[in-house]
């Protein structure tokens, strides 16, 4: 079956034919180019909005066109359209080369792609309730009820806001030098904020349910869970929790936190074009650019995997056609894989590893995280705990910070417990982590076995370009950490 298939009216794009983006790679070609591509790329779903259990907006969104991205004379020049004809197409070919030819003019530094084995594939993903099927107001009310089954006798619930969004992606990529991927990839997201209030005090938690498949995925990722957890959350630190302790002492830290760290202070860094300077205007550099060798001890094995099942970042080749794959990042406490798209690997004498990703048909590819974990090891939650003399266990956060450099990152708890020889004692409130990525790492004596993800959405780029991760592992054991 071809990947680019789809059904109903609404969810209907206007893919071209794969020999008119094989044309227009041809011409640009003819007129110079060293290296082309042609990427047809489209966006397409429902959205709706609810706030204090009432539906306040929906709608269905569509975005659809072509990319062409070219390098002549060692630059790289790019354009794109949503009139999809072989005239328009021919006019943006030609806009990318004369682009590039202008741009080389001034550079001194010539761009060039990676020598890869491309992929010649089509692949889409089987749903079992496909949210095609369904119209946008049973999906809103749907999201509804979860919304009113919210509840909680020990402190306020002040607001409640949910989103729902579905999306169905479809590309076909084309490259001068053999590549050729179709694909359609479906995914749906349900993001929530619950605000509450007792005695005075006010906190809120976000939180994130996303995944690539159907609506069969409110139940395998499990959003009641998720929602009584964070009524939980709330309950302990407005109703229960205590000032937190301050001090150097041990700390065992969630799978929560665990992956917003690990994206933060590892995916981000690992990005090679950041690593080459480029993101320095919008996001800041790396510490990568000149720190080397170990960061963490053996116990710490950092994974990037866009080929995790149902994953919200997955794909099976990247946006230049090349197979996706994981990248470790951090192997055994050593600084390993960069991220790399065709352009920064060229840069750098090395290969491809398929991390290059665009938000849309506006947007070029550039270096992205997938789904950024920390492999899990082999001791309970309970062994973690019990060799702590004196620590706190965060569970979840309400803030976090890091420096441009990703070197020193800052985390506040929302839910968190005292540890008191071995066992879990009373709860305590805004429990701050602030640790240098290189102490936090190394100071990792315990891994658990209970790996889980999360989802989020990585911002990158100028102009910015959002797109959909995964980040998670295990619960670890950090010793002699300072609590704020």
């Amino acid at each position: 079956m071809n990947a680019l298939s789809h059904k109903g009216d609404r969810y209907s794009f206007s893919a071209p034919d794969s020999s008119l983006l094989e044309r227009i790679v041809g011409k640009a070609v003819e007129m110079g180019a060293s290296y082309a591509e042609a990427r047809f790329h489209a966006r397409l779903g429902d959205s709706a909005l609810l706030v204090n259990d009432r539906i306040v907006g929906g709608g269905f969104n569509i975005e659809e066109g072509v990319a062409v991205r070219v390098i002549v004379d060692g630059a790289l020049g790019f354009a794109s359209t949503n009139s999809i004809d072989e005239e328009s197409l021919n006019r943006v070919v030609e806009h990318a080369v004369s682009l590039a030819r202008s741009s080389a003019r001034g550079f001194r530094r010539r761009v060039g792609v990676s020598e890869e084995r491309l992929g010649r594939a089509q692949y889409s993903l089987r749903v079992r309730r496909d949210f095609r099927d369904v119209d946008l107001e049973d999906k809103a009310s749907l999201v509804l009820e979860y919304s009113k089954s919210l509840e909680s006798r020990k402190v306020g619930i002040r607001a409640k806001t949910f989103s729902y969004s579905d999306e169905l992606e479809a590309k076909v990529i084309v490259t001068s030098d053999g590549g050729f991927i179709e694909s359609l990839i479906p995914r749906i997201s349900i993001f929530y904020n619950i605000a509450a209030e007792h005695g005075g005090m006010r906190a809120n938690k976000w939180g994130h349910l996303a995944g690539s498949g159907g609506l069969e995925l409110v139940d395998e990722l499990g959003l009641d869970s998720m929602l009584k957890d964070d009524i939980r959350s709330l309950e302990v630190n407005l109703a229960e929790a205590e000032p937190s302790p301050k001090g150097v002492m041990d700390v065992v830290v969630s799978p929560e936190i665990v992956g917003l760290a690990l994206h933060e202070s590892i995916g981000h860094p690992s990005e090679a074009d950041r690593v080459l300077g480029r993101e320095a205007a919008q996001a800041g550099l790396s510490y990568r650019m000149w720190i080397k060798g170990r960061i963490g001890s053996e116990l710490v094995t950092v994974a990037d995997d866009p080929t995790v099942p149902g994953s919200y970042g997955f794909y099976l080749y990247d946006d230049e056609a090349v197979p996706a794959r994981e990248r470790l990042l951090i192997n055994s406490g050593e600084l390993a894989d960069l991220l790399h798209s065709r352009i920064t690997a060229h840069s750098l004498g090395v290969q491809s590893n398929g991390a290059a990703r665009a938000m849309n048909y506006r947007s070029e590819p550039i270096v992205r995280m997938s789904n950024t974990y920390l492999k899990p090891g082999d001791m309970s939650f309970e062994e973690l705990v019990e060799d702590v003399k004196e620590g706190v266990y965060i569970k979840t956060y309400m803030e976090w910070n890091i420096d441009e450099f990703r070197l020193v990152a800052r985390y506040v708890g929302l839910e968190a417990y005292l540890i008191k020889n071995g066992r879990l004692d009373r709860p305590v409130r805004n429990a701050v982590l602030e640790i240098p990525s290189e102490s936090f790492y190394s100071k990792i004596d315990g891994v658990g076995k209970d790996l889980r993800f999360y989802a989020g959405i990585c911002g990158k780029g100028e102009p910015p370009q959002p797109l959909p991760v995964w980040m998670g592992g295990p619960h670890v054991r950090v010793r002699g950490a300072k609590i704020g």
